[in-house]
């Protein structure tokens, strides 16, 4: 294999563990933003869920930051493509996380609007942690997509419209991730809530029921890609075998987290809970190699592609071969990560040892 394809799958690789990255660590604190009106009820009770993700949440986020950014030094075409059609939802989840930040920053030190910005905190998890399933759902199932010339250049555009991006397999796709993040935010609020809590009591009950309809709406999800998504696309994924790896990973993630909530073991729950969403990455990236986004013809319509997935594109897909940036970018791209991965994995390692263990009760309100 040549050196430009080595690092074409390299880059395809890194940018699948930069999103199941962000799916664990971004994860958890979007999911206890969601259940933040639902656990807390008392003042008391809300200063622990900001506490329990105060702390972490901004650096949680560096990785959709990475990941974007060597989508766009890798995969140029894709980025374009994938930033341009997907552009009202990108926008959404940006400005979801933006509110959400000032909403963690401004409620103690604006208290007549507390309740505004407690409201902004849910609002602003609740739209990326919906929306990137979503958007994870369109480039699995394909997307429609036309090829332009302007002057002596051809680039692909997304040839649908904003609501044929809320098609049934999105929104399911959609739904199982929101429902991985309210299961591993409940998993860390029973890990960092007091014992005794109502906090935690609550985040415990929601644990288990969240688990439990992860696992269902994995499997309605998975019925429908088998049935009616993959048949549309041939032999042209070459690395389902390995997404039917991922997807037992899935399952045994599951088994394992189901026991330990059992066993009442809280930090080895929220370890495993979080193999869910390396799985579901997982699964989507096997799936697509070595698609970057698949094309779907869309012959009938925008309206009928809502309810049926259009055909395969071969011919038009983004490919890693045909959409990669050069070899010397790629070499560059390798050599800055080798240097800037560590330092981004030290910083994690000495921010969740710092803030490591239960809160305290003298501890709550400082956030």
């Amino acid at each position: 294999m040549e050196v430009h394809a080595i690092l074409q799958v390299l880059w395809f690789l890194l940018i699948a563990v930069l999103l199941m990255g962000y799916f664990i660590l971004d994860g958890f604190d979007l999911g206890a933003g969601i259940l933040y009106p639902f656990v807390a009820k008392k003042e008391s009770e809300k200063a622990i869920v900001r506490q329990a993700v105060g702390p972490v949440w901004d650096g949680n986020e560096v990785w959709l930051l990475t990941g974007g950014g060597a989508l766009f030094a890798a995969f140029p075409p894709a980025y374009a493509m994938s930033f341009s059609g997907f552009y009202l939802a990108i926008m959404l989840v940006l400005f979801g996380l933006i509110f959400r930040a000032i909403a963690v920053e401004y409620r103690g030190r604006d208290p007549k609007w507390k309740g505004f910005w407690d409201a902004v905190f849910v609002v602003g998890s609740f739209l990326p942690a919906l929306l990137s399933g979503a958007a994870i759902g369109n480039v699995i199932q394909g997307i429609a997509m036309d090829s332009v010339t302007v002057g002596q250049f051809t680039h692909m555009e997304y040839a649908g419209g904003f609501f044929s991006l809320l098609n049934p397999f999105a929104l399911l796709c959609a739904l199982t991730g929101l429902m991985a993040f309210l299961t591993q935010g409940a998993a860390w609020l029973c890990l960092k809530s007091p014992v005794d809590n109502l906090v935690r009591q609550r985040a415990k009950q929601l644990r288990s029921t969240f688990s439990i309809g992860q696992l269902v709406l994995f499997a309605l999800t998975s019925a429908y890609f088998f049935l009616l998504v993959l048949p549309s696309f041939g032999d042209t994924r070459i690395g389902m075998p390995v997404a039917y790896v991922f997807a037992a990973v899935f399952v045994v993630g599951w088994i394992v987290s189901r026991l330990f909530m059992a066993n009442k073991n809280d930090l080895m729950s929220f370890l495993s809970v979080n193999i869910t969403p390396v799985a579901l990455i997982g699964i989507t990236a096997a799936s697509l190699f070595p698609n970057l986004i698949p094309a779907a013809n869309n012959p009938k319509g925008v309206f009928t592609y809502f309810i049926v997935p259009g055909a395969a594109d071969t011919a038009n897909s983004l490919t890693i071969w045909a959409h990669s940036s050069s070899e010397l970018s790629l070499t560059a791209m390798t050599i800055i990560t080798c240097i800037g991965l560590p330092l981004v994995l030290l910083y994690h390692v000495i921010i969740y040892r710092t803030f490591r263990g239960r809160i305290k009760e003298e501890e709550i309100g400082e956030y």
